[in-house]
């Protein structure tokens, strides 16, 4: 693993010590992964959910791309490349909630095409891969898409709410911070994202052959991995980059609802719990 992982950890800017995910977590999923399409006689599809920060973006690819030095077809496939253009995030902000400008929560992807193409993927033919350019806050021109050979042998789907399940309606009663109290009192917003991942996302998730689970020690974890990323994004792009300090505190609130309930729900059926301490760093 040396040779590439040297390149890899330069290319994405990442320290010495994540060579210690590289064993602990990439190495072996990517062994998982295997199994499970041998097993399967298929493409394997893996959803992969992390808090925000909490990695799995960058776990994703590092797997993806042992899985190619080992000779194997695989993509990582992240659900914030599906989210809805500005534009149809507008609409549902004045048609249902002013909220649902803001891109993330369920409602804010395009689950349908997130369907078609993990579908397409377990099919011989190229299939586009659409991307979305967080800093222009839009989906990039299909031009500048990229694209897979199928079959493959892996789909790794990975985000902050893959696999996760809808609340029960009790639970949305109450507000749980400044955001929901003060811009969705009547709760139209967070029942709304509710319903959605109720049904459109169910059936993206019923796509997924088995679930991974990097469990953050805590929500508090969640500003200060959004803050790192964030630092990450502006020393690529430049200043004026990404969110300030301020910016992220709101932001995160449109997460946090689901996030808690992901980390109090999710462990119990996820095929493989991988614990992170608050510096990322993966448990037993």
């Amino acid at each position: 693993m040396d040779d590439w992982a040297t390149d890899f950890l330069a290319e994405e800017r990442l320290p010495q010590s994540f060579r210690f995910t590289l064993d602990e977590v990439c190495g072996p999923l990517a062994d998982r992964a295997l199994d499970w399409r041998t097993s399967f006689g298929r493409t394997a599809v893996v959803g992969l959910c992390g808090a925000q920060g909490s990695g799995k973006s960058t776990i994703a690819r590092a797997t993806v791309r042992i899985l190619a030095e080992a000779g194997r077809k695989a993509v990582a496939l992240s659900l914030d490349d599906f989210y809805l253009s500005r534009e149809a995030r507008g609409w549902l902000a004045r048609k249902v909630h002013p909220l649902l400008a803001v891109r993330g929560p369920p409602g804010t992807h395009d689950a349908a095409l997130a369907c078609a193409v993990i579908d397409n993927l377990a099919r011989a033919g190229q299939t586009p891969l659409p991307a979305f350019d967080k800093a222009a806050d839009e989906r990039k021109p299909k031009a500048e898409w990229g694209s897979a050979d199928g079959p493959l042998d892996v789909v790794i789907l990975e985000g902050w709410c893959v696999g996760a399940r809808p609340e029960p309606e009790a639970r949305l009663a109450a507000p749980i911070n400044t955001l929901e109290r003060q811009d969705d009192p009547d709760g139209v917003w967070r029942k709304y994202v509710n319903r959605q991942l109720a049904e459109l996302y169910q059936a993206l998730f019923a796509r997924l052959d088995r679930l991974v689970l990097l469990q953050a020690p805590g929500f508090d974890v969640v500003r200060t991995w959004r803050t790192e990323q964030e630092a990450k994004l502006r020393a690529r792009a430049g200043p004026g980059a990404g969110m300030s300090d301020t910016e992220i505190a709101v932001f995160i609130q449109h997460y946090e609802r689901l996030t808690r309930w992901i980390l109090e729900e999710m462990p119990a059926r996820a095929d493989w719990v991988i614990p992170l301490d608050s510096y990322r760093m993966p448990g037993p």
